[in-house]
């Protein structure tokens, strides 16, 4: 391979590093040309599935600062670069290797840090991001319908203690002072008559509204 060649496909390769959300490094080694398109079909448009020579891959990985990755870098190496759901596209590499014994998840790649072939194999353990998602959007939905009844409790409350008011200012105008001018201007003769007296007492006022507030909630 001349050197500008080896140069681009080394830039190639680093870019792909660093725009992926993970790595899985692979052997394919016994695997048919039909199995490899099967492979690269099973995992959608979450992930591509290269081929790569080992030095060249070195290289790459080194050139964008990750470590460790050369104990993997034996033998026939395939990269599935990841840039959808990690979890969803290793659970579809592991259960791919279950169907087809000759491919082999190696190690992989995470946030710039190298994981052994356990490591990746816990991420096809974790939940989809639908999942998470669904899990998520039924918590939310609960909180706000919690929420709701919160508050329209205290609010149900106050409409119906307004409303028994308004019934018993209703049946008696003398509760609230009266109602408009004629309520004052009876309420100012009444005081003459029986300078004593002003109105009713705020015994009897309550009676009336617990009275009236207790209809209301039966």
């Amino acid at each position: 391979m001349a050197r500008p060649e080896k140069a681009a496909k080394v830039s190639e390769l680093g870019q792909k590093f660093t725009d992926s959300a993970a790595v899985v490094l692979t052997e394919y080694r016994g695997l048919t040309v039909k199995d490899l398109q099967d492979l690269r079909r099973s995992l959608g448009d979450g992930a591509t599935y290269a081929v790569a020579k080992n030095t060249l891959a070195l290289l790459a990985a080194r050139e964008v600062g990750i470590e460790g990755i050369e104990s993997t870098l034996v033998g026939p190496t395939a990269f599935a670069f990841i840039t959808g759901d990690i979890a969803k596209v290793t659970k579809g590499l592991r259960d791919f290797a279950k169907a087809h014994p000759f491919l082999v998840i190696k190690g992989g790649v995470l946030e710039g840090r190298f994981l052994d072939a356990k490591a990746v194999l816990k991420l096809a353990d974790l939940e989809s991001r639908e999942v998470l998602l669904s899990k998520m959007a039924g918590a939310m939905k609960g909180s706000l319908a919690k929420a709701a009844g919160t508050l329209a409790a205290p609010l149900s409350k106050s409409a119906r203690l307004f409303g028994a008011l308004q019934s018993a200012a209703e049946e008696n105008p003398d509760l609230i002072g009266g109602a408009g001018r004629r309520g004052h201007e009876r309420g100012r003769r009444r005081w003459r008559r029986h300078p004593g007296r002003r109105g009713l007492s705020s015994s009897r006022c309550g009676k009336e509204i617990r009275r009236s507030v207790t209809a209301c909630d039966a």
